[in-house]
C-alpha cells in the first residue's frame, strides 16, 4: 500500500471540502481513520465485506466480535434496522445526535458480516456536523470501531493513531486531539426490555429517567 494520505479539518469546520473524495474512496474499499466526540475510529464502509474484514484484520479483533456503526440521521437507521423497539424513540429523540449506541434488531437485508448475534446492529448518531456530512455523501454507513489495536488503549492523538497505522490504511482525517474521555453509553434495545450495557458519556440514570423507570 502507498502512503496514508492524511486529510486535515478546518477548525471548528461544519464540512469538509474532501467530503466527496473522502466517500468515493471508502465506496472503493478504503479504510480511514477519523476524529469522532470521543477518540479516534476507524471506517470502513459498511457494506463493504473486503472492507470491514480489512478492519477486523488492522485491528487483531475476533471476527465473532460485530463492529459498530455510525449513521447520518434517523433515516439511514431505518434502513438498517427492524422496527423500533420500545424505548427508541425516547432515547434517540432525546439524545441523537450524541454519544449514545443503540443495539437494534438488524433489517432483513443487512448483509450477516454486519450483523452481532441474534442478528442486531449496534449504531450512533454522532454529534459532529461534518462527520454526518460525510455520511450523507457516502450514503450509507460507517464503521466505527475504535483505531487502536485490540486489547490496547483508545487512541486520541492523530499522532499516535498514524504511528500505529501510516502505510496500513489509505487515509487519516486529522482533526487534531479529540475529546478522549468516557466511550459512548451502550443501550440494547433488542430485547425484551432495554438494558444499558456499558455506561459512558451519557450517565444511566439519565438513560432509566427517559425511559419512564
Amino acid at each position: 500500500m502507498s502512503a496514508t494520505r492524511v486529510i486535515r479539518l478546518r477548525p471548528a469546520g461544519e464540512s469538509v471540502p474532501e467530503a466527496g473524495e473522502i466517500a468515493a474512496a471508502l465506496r472503493a474499499g478504503a479504510v480511514a481513520a477519523y476524529p469522532t466526540e470521543t477518540f479516534y475510529a476507524l471506517g470502513a464502509a459498511a457494506f463493504g465485506r473486503r472492507a470491514v474484514e480489512r478492519v477486523y484484520r488492522l485491528k487483531g479483533r475476533a471476527p465473532g466480535k460485530p463492529l459498530p456503526v455510525i449513521a447520518s440521521g434517523l433515516d439511514m437507521v431505518r434502513e438498517i434496522s427492524g422496527p423500533p423497539p420500545p424505548g427508541f424513540l425516547a432515547l434517540a429523540g432525546e439524545l441523537w445526535p450524541g454519544p449514545l449506541t443503540l443495539v437494534l434488531p438488524a433489517a432483513p437485508g443487512m448483509p450477516g458480516f454486519l450483523a452481532g448475534p441474534g442478528r442486531t446492529i449496534a449504531v450512533r448518531v454522532p454529534p459532529l456536523a461534518w462527520l454526518r456530512g460525510l455520511l450523507r455523501e457516502l450514503g450509507e454507513p460507517l464503521t466505527a470501531t475504535s483505531a487502536n489495536l485490540s486489547g490496547e488503549r483508545e487512541l486520541s492523538d492523530p499522532r499516535e493513531v498514524e504511528a500505529v497505522f501510516a502505510g496500513r490504511i489509505e487515509l487519516l482525517v486529522d482533526g487534531g486531539p479529540a475529546p478522549g474521555g468516557l466511550p459512548s453509553t451502550i443501550v440494547d434495545l433488542s430485547g425484551d426490555r432495554p438494558r444499558v450495557l456499558r455506561e459512558g458519556r451519557i450517565a444511566g440514570a439519565r438513560i432509566e429517567a427517559l425511559l419512564g423507570r
